[in-house]
């Protein structure tokens, strides 16, 4: 992808954000009850706030895979911070928001291989040197990164909490479509269902960026 289609691709991200905020402006006057039940802080969204674990947290914010340095460096502090505070890993809370350019991380191989996520977001398979059919940041093969220990599945069962965007999911769906064909609500229902446990799907990547920041 060069720089031209790049740029193409980050203007309808924007796009599709706009569009979407016009859809919801008509929702924003709740019911009293749906007002009450939202201003005592009950919704899914405070709820997976209310989820993250520890004493010492971190955020690490990862808007694009960047080889899974923000993988690496979660297994680093989860590491470090337990033998430096000399607490137990599970005082060591960290959140790793996988927005814009890095959701693809938090879908499944099925996806990635259906809907040939190596070549639309150019990332290659450190096995094969080609665009990726699997997910090489989630069951980490020797070599796909350098720290076998950061890989997602293994990150989760540490108590690492992961979110991805759901404002990318439904953006990159209609790009998706319109690159390769099919319909975009099939392709974005498709990825929903693939995203793997453990991973909250947030209404957007920056509100789940926002929301852990504030905690």
């Amino acid at each position: 992808m060069n720089d031209d289609s790049l740029l193409e691709q980050r203007r309808g991200f924007l796009g599709s954000v706009a569009a979407a905020t016009a859809a919801a402006l008509g929702t924003l006057a709740l019911p009293a009850a749906q007002a009450h039940e939202a201003a005592a802080g009950s919704s899914e969204f405070v709820q997976w706030l209310d989820s993250i674990p520890g004493k010492y947290r971190q955020l690490y914010d990862m808007p694009e895979p960047h080889g899974g340095m923000g993988l690496m460096w979660s297994h680093v502090l989860k590491l470090t911070g337990s033998q430096a505070y000399g607490v137990p890993e599970s005082d060591i809370g960290v959140v790793v928001a996988l927005r814009h350019a890095a959701m693809p991380l938090a879908l499944g191989d099925s996806v990635w291989e259906k809907y040939k996520f190596g070549e639309f977001f150019k990332i290659d398979d450190p096995q094969t040197k080609k665009p990726a059919l699997r997910n090489p940041f989630a069951h980490l093969k020797p070599g796909d990164l350098p720290l076998q220990e950061a890989g997602i599945e293994k990150l989760i069962a540490r108590g690492v909490k992961f979110a991805t965007c759901g404002m990318a999911i439904h953006h990159y769906s209609m790009a998706h479509a319109k690159q390769f064909g099919g319909e975009a609500e099939v392709i974005k229902k498709d990825w929903l269902a693939a995203v793997m446990p453990g991973i909250y799907v947030a209404p957007s990547g920056v509100l789940a960026v926002h929301g852990a920041q504030s905690r």
